[in-house]
């Protein structure tokens, strides 16, 4: 992902520990995991969290720019989910993996900005989310064939329809296509981000894509 830089977070050592009590053995943080970056982080650790960020940066970013539609308010969804991540890092359980939790955090956020782009209707799917003078948009990175998602599109008549059903999903159905699909996460993972049942996922999933479809058609037929 060229071009992007997160701006430096306003991260304090958490409230709790003193730096009398904070960690002096030097560690190599590139070999831990991330439920120990957490926890270092926790013990006052410099450079955990900015470890934190580092890996997971690129995926979790796209993941942001196709369910906003807006790399812009991305960055900005992006940087309060790692805000949000240093506040409440005291109370993470180091024994469950990170990814669930952080990506439980992102698409609340970024339901949060949703709903605000809702009442900016000038902002849309046709809003940039390459680098500059890049003409990629939100519609370019939605599969346009429902029965293989991965195909990439191809033509600008379908981009076109593409970025209109997409327009049409409901934040519910989109952030499952975007979970299993682009993310393409296990359904127990999908479970735990979203706080329902793998039963429900599973549904959820079926109805997504049912829903594209025939949206899908409806377009095609017109």
């Amino acid at each position: 992902m060229s071009g992007f830089a997160i701006n430096p977070l306003p991260f304090a050592k958490p409230a709790r520990l003193t730096d009398s009590m904070a960690t002096k053995v030097p560690v190599d943080l590139r070999s831990e995991s991330d439920e120990r970056l957490v926890a270092l982080h926790v013990e006052s650790h410099s450079g955990a969290i900015e470890e934190l960020i580092r890996r997971h940066r690129d995926e979790l970013f796209g993941y942001l720019v196709r369910f906003t539609g807006s790399r812009a308010l991305a960055e900005d969804v992006f940087q309060e989910t790692f805000l949000q991540i240093h506040i409440s890092a005291a109370s993470f359980d180091v024994d469950r993996r990170l990814k669930p939790w952080l990506y439980t955090i992102a698409t609340n956020k970024a339901r949060d900005a949703r709903r605000w782009l809702r009442r900016r209707p000038s902002v849309s799917l046709d809003t940039p989310v390459g680098s500059d003078g890049d003409s990629v948009t939100m519609a370019d990175l939605i599969p346009a064939d429902t029965q293989d998602p991965q195909q990439p599109l191809d033509g600008a008549e379908r981009v076109s329809q593409v970025r209109a059903v997409v327009d049409r999903l409901g934040d519910t159905q989109r952030e499952i296509l975007l979970l299993t699909y682009f993310q393409r996460m296990p359904y127990a993972q999908v479970a735990d981000i979203l706080g329902i049942p793998v039963g429900t996922v599973k549904s959820r999933l079926h109805a997504a894509v049912r829903t594209f479809g025939e949206l899908w058609g409806q377009e095609a037929d017109q």
